[in-house]
C-alpha cells in the first residue's frame, strides 16, 4: 500500500500564497498545508481555512527568518545581536549553533509554543507541525519542539528525511541543480534515526519520509511526474510550495518566487490526480495519518 500526504508550506506568508495553497486543495491534489503563526497574512490564511474544512492544517514553526511572537529578550539564543527583533537570518548559521549546543532549548519550546497556541487560538485544530527550512532536522531542535507540540496537543510531525533514492540519476543529469541539493540532503540523512527514536518515545504519529525536498524551487510536471513514478510501499509526503508571484511575494526575503507558481500549475494538473490513481496510490491528510 502507497499512501501520498500532499503538504503546501507558508500557509499565511502572502495573500498570493495563501490563494494559490487553497487552489492546490480545491482543485488539485494538496490535502494538508502549514500555516505560519508570524506570517505577514496568517489572518487571512486562518479565515480561508474555516471554508476548506477538508484541508488538514497543520503549524509551520520559523525559527529563523522573520520576527518571533516572544520578546527577543526572552529568547535570546534565537534572536539577533542587540536585541534586534527578528531571528538570526540563514539556515547555515542556524546549523551550525544548533550542532554547537548554542541554542537554548528552553527557548525554543517557548516560541514553538507560542507559535502553535496562536493558530490554534484562530480555532483551527492543528493536525500535525513542521519548522520552516527544516530546521527540525537538528535533534538539539526537533526534542523541544516535540516537548512543545505535546503540551498543546499536537501528536504528529513532519518526518523530514527522504528515501535513500528519490529520484533517478537520469532525472538528475537533466536537472544540474538538483546534484548539490541531492548530497546535502543526503548528508543530513545522518539524524534520521536519532528523529526517529524521539518521534517514537513522545508516541508522535509521522509518515515513512518525506518526498520533494530535493526538489524545491526547480519543481514542474517533469520532476513530480518523476518522483510519483518512484514513491516507495508506505505512508509519504509530498512537500509543496504553491503561490502567486505578485506584489508581496516579490518584496518577501525568499528566493521562491517564480517557482511557486510552476509548482501550482504542475499540482492542478489533471494528469497529477490521474497519475496518482494511475499507480495505486491513494491521497491522504495527516488528519487521516494520526487516525490511522
Amino acid at each position: 500500500m502507497r499512501r501520498l500526504i500532499v503538504n503546501a508550506d507558508d500557509f499565511g506568508y502572502t495573500t498570493g500564497v495563501n490563494r494559490a495553497i487553497v487552489e492546490a486543495h480545491t482543485r488539485g491534489i494538496v490535502t494538508s498545508t502549514t500555516l505560519m503563526a508570524n506570517g505577514p497574512a496568517f489572518s487571512e490564511a486562518a479565515h480561508l481555512a474555516t471554508g476548506a474544512p477538508r484541508l488538514s492544517v497543520g503549524c509551520h514553526v520559523v525559527l529563523i527568518d522573520g520576527a518571533p511572537l516572544l520578546p527577543p529578550s526572552e529568547i535570546s539564543s534565537l534572536c539577533g545581536e542587540n536585541g534586534k527583533p527578528s531571528f538570526r537570518d540563514g539556515l547555515i548559521s542556524f546549523a551550525a549553533r544548533a550542532m554547537a549546543g548554542l541554542l537554548d532549548g528552553e527557548e525554543i519550546e517557548a516560541e514553538a509554543t507560542a507559535q502553535i497556541r496562536r493558530v490554534q487560538s484562530s480555532g483551527i485544530v492543528v493536525s500535525h507541525f513542521d519548522t520552516h527550512k527544516h530546521t527540525h532536522i537538528f535533534p538539539a531542535v526537533l526534542r523541544p519542539l516535540l516537548r512543545a507540540a505535546a503540551i498543546c496537543g499536537v501528536t504528529a510531525v513532519r518526518n523530514p528525511f527522504g528515501p535513500r533514492r528519490p529520484l533517478r540519476s537520469g532525472e538528475l543529469l537533466a536537472t544540474p541543480s538538483l546534484w548539490k541539493r541531492t548530497a546535502e540532503v543526503r548528508i543530513l540523512r545522518g539524524f534520521a534515526r536519532k528523529f526517529r527514536e524521539s518521534a517514537d518515545r513522545l508516541g508522535f504519529s509521522t509518515p515513512d519520509g518525506t518526498l520533494g525536498i530535493e526538489v524545491t524551487g526547480v519543481l514542474d510536471e517533469r520532476l513530480f511526474r518523476a518522483i510519483a513514478e518512484t514513491i516507495p510501499e508506505g505512508s509519504w509526503e509530498f512537500v509543496c510550495h504553491p503561490g502567486y508571484n505578485d506584489a508581496d511575494l516579490q518584496a518577501a526575503n525568499t528566493r521562491l518566487r517564480e517557482s511557486r507558481e510552476l509548482e501550482l500549475q504542475a499540482l492542478t494538473l489533471p494528469e497529477a490526480r490521474a497519475l496518482l490513481a494511475n499507480k495505486d496510490i491513494e491521497l491522504i491528510s495527516y488528519r487521516d495519518l494520526v487516525r490511522h
